[in-house]
């Protein structure tokens, strides 16, 4: 039981850090967004590029924020905090669970071979030849796998990291 106590605490922990780091894709994504206008404008070259680039970085960035937006009680789907030391009522976590699950379990069943096949053939987006468009599939596969951990570590008690939401 302690090892899968370990396993719930290491699965939780990281989690927190991928939610920490991949707030920071903000800063290149403004920046990108930003450089557009001027690439087009005034270099008129590479304004494509740097969008490619911004959907890379946008796709990554939503993936994770949707499990940030949950866990931090922010979403509009996600659990509504409870004021005080109560705890939330176990069937909010099981009502959780039960919606998101089956989507996220559909999603992936239904999305997994394209999203090997554009890995393995490493798509490119197609207005640009730009590499990178599988990595967009990937971050779907990765919102939906974080979405499912979500629920899961809702549902288990005393899952919590200490700081955590």
């Amino acid at each position: 039981m302690a090892a899968a106590a370990g396993a719930v605490f290491m699965v939780e922990k990281g989690m927190n850090r991928l939610i920490a780091v991949s707030g920071l894709l903000v800063l290149p994504l403004a920046a990108l967004l930003l450089a557009q206008w001027p690439l087009r404008e005034l270099i008129q070259a590479y304004s494509r590029q740097a969008n490619d680039a911004a959907q890379v970085l946008f796709a990554l960035y939503v993936a994770v924020a949707v499990t940030a937006a949950s866990k931090s009680h922010t979403h509009l789907a996600s659990l509504q905090p409870h004021t005080g030391n109560a705890s939330r009522p176990r069937w909010h976590a099981w009502a959780l669970l039960a919606c998101v699950a089956p989507w996220a379990l559909f999603m992936l069943w239904a999305s997994w071979p394209l999203v090997l096949a554009s890995v393995a053939s490493f798509e490119r987006f197609g207005e640009t030849l730009t590499p990178g468009y599988f990595v967009i599939k990937l971050a779907m596969a990765l919102m939906l796998l974080l979405a499912l951990a979500e629920g899961l570590l809702e549902l288990l008690p005393g899952s919590r990291v200490p700081g955590s939401p």
